[in-house]
């Protein structure tokens, strides 16, 4: 994986449009860590892939827009030249963690 840097919002052309008819074919990785941060990937189906902008991370509002559908606290953190239509994410374990227990604790008042 090669790290990209900072990002700044630029919405991909046509991304919004192509959403609708796409959410389905996109696919997610099981997560995955290494004590620190966890991990997963994110498949986009070709017609998305194109749309993706070149050399620059995607912000949270640009993979949302694509119709990525994750919780909060995922960061696009690397691009894979090789497959540029696997995007990359990571967030700290904690966040994971923090979700994991107020969601727990939700169901248990109900």
């Amino acid at each position: 994986a090669e790290y990209m840097g900072e990002f700044k919002h630029q919405t991909p052309t046509n991304a919004t449009h192509q959403m609708s008819s796409t959410k389905q074919e996109i696919s997610y990785s099981e997560k995955y860590d290494d004590g620190v941060y966890e991990y997963r990937h994110v498949i986009l189906p070709n017609d998305l892939a194109r749309v993706l902008p070149k050399n620059r991370l995607l912000s949270e509002t640009e993979w949302r827009e694509l119709g990525v559908q994750q919780s909060r606290g995922w960061v696009h953190y690397a691009i894979h030249r090789p497959e540029p239509h696997i995007l990359l994410f990571k967030r700290p374990i904690e966040v994971g963690l923090q979700q994991q227990l107020a969601l727990q604790q939700q169901q248990q008042q109900q």
